[in-house]
């Protein structure tokens, strides 16, 4: 039986265009996106979805308290039967109502290299900030902003004449790549959690530029 994805987003949907994208070409295997929620009417990622054939629904969250609105949404991904929950440009904090309803079951990607630079404008902050990398991090959901237990990372070198939009360019496209590593492993069961270090198991793919990194890092 195919393992059912919840995507939820605010905006364009790149993040969840690539992931729709590797399910359809079998890097996510045996999986399926059963819908997508976002709380913007007009949020382009809806008309994306609906142009692929998938379900995809406008909850608007105007006027509602965080939680009163989460039981909403939380209502449709069980109705879906979703298996995992995946934050593809969601811009609003999860209640703890939400994440209690998929505890160790909701991904985020996030563009910096967590734990630095949570929040918004991360891509700015680590501008200016000086930092010579940037990148991005898949990561469980919990309670906290940006603070649970990291799955995959992808650094990214930050080149003296970057702009916010050049630097979110690249991030973006690393982006792209591990989320959909990071689905997938999380999916297989391909992974244990000991302490806050998610430990994946030796038969994961491990994403190319980490794996470069880890060799530097040892020569």
């Amino acid at each position: 039986m195919k393992k059912r994805i919840g995507i939820l987003l605010s905006g364009r949907g790149s993040n969840f265009e690539a992931l729709a994208d590797s399910v359809a070409a079998g890097r996510i295997p045996n999986a399926e996106i059963a819908i997508v929620i976002s709380h913007r009417e007009g949020a382009p990622g809806i008309d994306r979805a609906r142009a692929r054939g998938i379900d995809a629904r406008v909850i608007p969250s105007k006027g509602l308290e965080r939680e009163a609105y989460d039981r909403q949404v939380v209502a449709v991904l069980q109705e879906k039967n979703v298996d995992l929950v995946c934050l593809a440009g969601y811009l609003r904090l999860l209640s703890p109502y939400f994440v209690q309803a998929f505890r160790g079951r909701i991904l985020n990607i996030h563009p910096s290299l967590l734990p630095a630079f949570p929040g918004l404008e991360s891509q700015r902050q680590a501008l200016e900030h000086g930092a010579k990398f940037a990148g991005c991090t898949v990561h469980f959901v919990d309670e906290t902003l940006d603070a649970g237990p990291i799955i995959l990372q992808s650094a990214v070198p930050i080149r003296d004449d970057d702009t916010v939009d050049s630097l979110s360019a690249r991030i973006l496209a690393e982006e792209h790549r591990i989320y959909s590593q990071a689905v997938r492993i999380v999916l297989e069961g391909r992974y244990r959690i000991d302490g806050r270090r998610v430990i994946i198991l030796s038969d994961a793919p491990i994403p190319n530029n980490v794996a470069k990194n880890a060799a530097k890092n040892h020569v």
